[in-house]
């Protein structure tokens, strides 16, 4: 139950910062949101190549506490900003804050998962990922109900003291783990390879090029759904605190949905089916809902007297499905590549590539509208992506230089304490 403990501290940690950070966005609309995300993007080619030489150079312990310890300093010292945010202005805070928060997460988070896939066999992922994913969905619950209960008593500047605290304990939760695997003495060396072998390997293994498309389709989706609520809020919230209770609501529900998946349908076909089924299911679900967008456009659905827009109902769905069955399924994949593929590979594909992806899909949708295409235009757009999304994560599922099953690397028997 470790593991999943120490998830429950880093998403609970971001979540904590999480709705100041998409409020910003709802206050703009999605006009603005191609610059954020190419300003993000560009962090993330310049942090790839640290990166690579940290896992490089360093153990897995050392890499695990200089790269938590260097995002915990960050959120100490956004503290004295948000405090002189008349002086430094809110517009120009909020922009850097944006992209930081969003580098945080996708760092800290992939960083994570890289871990639990190099320390549990494959059988062994697809039984306890889904439980540690849960453990994370708890923290991504409990992190938006915190927010909103402290952000009236003690304001935005003093939690980010809380998140940095939270922080801290994943890291120490973390490192006790490695700990533990300390008998395991090539797994605590450091990788070596080229600080540069995460970009280059896009190229050379297959999997990771299934995976990187995987990930501007599927979770480009996300993003799309992102835009689309953007322009809602812009056009019918017009304050912050109704923009960042609309944005805590959707995080509340796409974590229920997602710890629900976790509990249920995830774990259940990821140990009976295999992960082949995990990762085609949630593309078909967004092909589903953005059919339903299609049609109805920006319709209000009523169910048991609350008013939903079809809108949000989309968001909550494709990023429910995305965190409950895509990402335990996915990261599941990488127990079956090298070391090296597990670190370099995946966080780039996680970070670099995906803000890539989120930049392409705003810019797009920017370009879109421009050109006088509606929303439905958009949607069907979105569905034809979905459904080439599903085909390519067949594909990597499948990928030929994927390690078979029965190829997966041997653990302790002590290993079933650490999920």
């Amino acid at each position: 139950m470790v593991a999943a403990l120490a998830f429950f501290f880093v998403l609970t940690a971001y979540y904590i910062v999480r709705p100041v950070r998409d409020q910003l966005g709802g206050a703009v609309g999605s006009a603005q949101l191609p610059l954020f995300y190419a300003a993000t993007f560009l962090a993330m080619l310049l942090l790839t190549p640290i990166f690579g030489a940290l896992v490089a150079r360093f153990p897995r312990r050392h890499l695990l506490g200089w790269s938590y310890s260097f995002f915990i300093l960050c959120l100490i010292a956004f503290i004295p900003a948000f405090l002189a945010q008349d002086r430094i202005g809110a517009r120009a805070l909020g922009v850097v804050f944006f992209i930081w928060v969003s580098v945080f997460n996708l760092f800290v988070v992939s960083l994570f998962w890289s871990f639990m896939a190099d320390v549990f066999d494959s059988q062994r992922a697809r039984e306890v990922f889904p439980l540690i994913a849960l453990g994370g969905m708890a923290g991504a619950i409990f992190g938006p109900a915190l927010t909103r209960e402290l952000v009236g008593l003690i304001g935005v500047a003093p939690l980010l003291l809380v998140s940095a605290a939270m922080l801290g304990f994943a890291l120490l939760l973390l490192l006790r783990l490695s700990a533990r695997q300390a008998h395991d003495q090539a797994a605590e060396e450091p990788i070596g390879g080229s600080l540069w072998a995460g970009i280059r390997q896009l190229w050379s293994r297959p999997f990771l090029r299934y995976m990187a498309i995987l990930m501007l389709l599927g979770d480009g989706v996300g993003t799309l759904a992102y835009v689309l609520v953007a322009d809602y809020a812009k056009a019918h919230l017009h304050s912050s605190p109704l923009r960042t209770a609309f944005y805590a609501d959707i995080d509340l529900a796409v974590n229920l949905l997602g710890a629900f998946l976790q509990l249920t349908l995830s774990r259940w076909l990821l140990v009976r089916r295999g992960v082949v089924w995990a990762v085609v299911l949630p593309q078909v679900v967004n092909l589903g809902l953005l059919v339903m967008v299609m049609i109805g456009g920006h319709a209000q659905l009523t169910w048991l007297g609350y008013s939903v827009p079809l809108l949000a109902l989309m968001m909550v769905g494709t990023r429910g499905f995305m965190y409950g069955m895509t990402k335990p399924a996915s990261d599941a994949l990488y127990t079956r590549v090298p070391r090296e593929t597990r670190y370099k590979g995946k966080n780039f594909i996680e970070t670099a590539v995906w803000r890539f992806g989120d930049l392409v899909i705003t810019s797009g949708i920017s370009g879109l509208a421009k050109l006088g295409v509606g929303l439905a235009g958009i949607a069907l757009i979105g569905a034809g992506a979905s459904a080439l999304a599903a085909w390519i994560a067949r594909k990597a599922a499948t990928s030929p230089d994927l390690a078979s099953e029965s190829a997966g690397r041997q653990q302790e028997t002590g290993n079933a304490s650490l999920a």
